[in-house]
């Protein structure tokens, strides 16, 4: 069976666990909500998980390859407790290095990497979703060039993975700019949002990749987006979606930025 790919938000720092033994704020609930039903969600249990995170960049998509990666606890001034959270799941050398082999394939350069730890666009989205850290993971970098076409043409080429029992998960932010809060971001952020979803949705797959690599002549698209890394890998979810329809199966606003994550397939 083939697994659909995704683009999902991975909130702020480590939203969903500042308050030890209660639920968020409740603005992170409706996110922290979606994140959790994300596995029962599939048609059915992945082996395996392959992310991409906004906060990884590389010279070349690097596949990390460790058997049991540590945690980088990359975000700052957070209660000290943030920084002793723990989510043990096993890497997957193997999945990394088949992925390597299929971007190899398709023309791109790689490397691997074995030390760095997961960041938090990784292990705090996967404590919601997977929260036992059954399922194994590995971890690819953005190409540092952050070209869209490019990471589009990354997730075609790793997307016999979703039929080899392996979820392809782009994890970042649909709006990401740290300056701007507040209710008076919202009527814009909305109008970034609406245009953005009308790409990705697009019913024609060649259009939808044109329409999402363009992404700068969105309305409001460098105010969403100063820099381009949290957008990325929207990109290499969308391009592992092929031609399969695609769906937006979260929105909600947080701190006045309107925040949605897509289905692919």
């Amino acid at each position: 069976m083939t697994l659909p790919s995704l683009f999902v938000p991975h909130g702020g720092g480590p939203c969903f666990f500042l308050n030890p033994g209660e639920a968020p704020d409740p603005m992170w609930r409706p996110m922290q909500a979606y994140l959790a039903g994300l596995i029962a969600s599939l048609p059915e249990r992945p082996r395996a998980i392959l992310m991409i995170s906004g906060h990884w960049e590389a010279p070349v998509p690097t596949v990390h390859v460790g058997e049991r990666p540590e945690l980088l606890f990359d975000y700052y001034g957070f209660p000290e407790h943030t920084y002793h959270l723990r989510w043990d799941a096993a890497g997957a050398p193997d999945v990394a290095r088949r992925a390597a082999g299929l971007l190899q394939a398709a023309g791109f350069a790689t490397a691997e990497e074995a030390g760095r730890g997961w960041d938090h666009g990784v292990f705090i989205p996967m404590m919601v979703a997977v929260p036992d850290a059954e399922l194994p993971l590995m971890q690819l970098s953005l190409d540092r060039s952050l070209d869209p076409a490019a990471h589009i043409a990354m997730g075609r080429a790793l997307a016999p993975l979703r039929d080899e029992g392996v979820l392809i998960v782009g994890s970042g932010m649909s709006f990401h700019n740290l300056r701007a809060r507040g209710p008076s971001v919202t009527p814009v952020a909305d109008e970034w949002d609406r245009a953005l979803t009308a790409a990705v949705t697009d019913a024609d797959p060649a259009r939808r990749a044109a329409r999402v690599a363009d992404w700068e002549a969105l309305p409001h698209a460098r105010f969403a987006h100063p820099e381009a890394e949290h957008l990325l890998p929207l990109m290499v979810a969308l391009g592992a979606g092929g031609d399969d329809p695609a769906v937006c199966d979260y929105r909600d606003t947080v701190m006045g930025w309107v925040v949605s994550g897509y289905r692919f397939g």
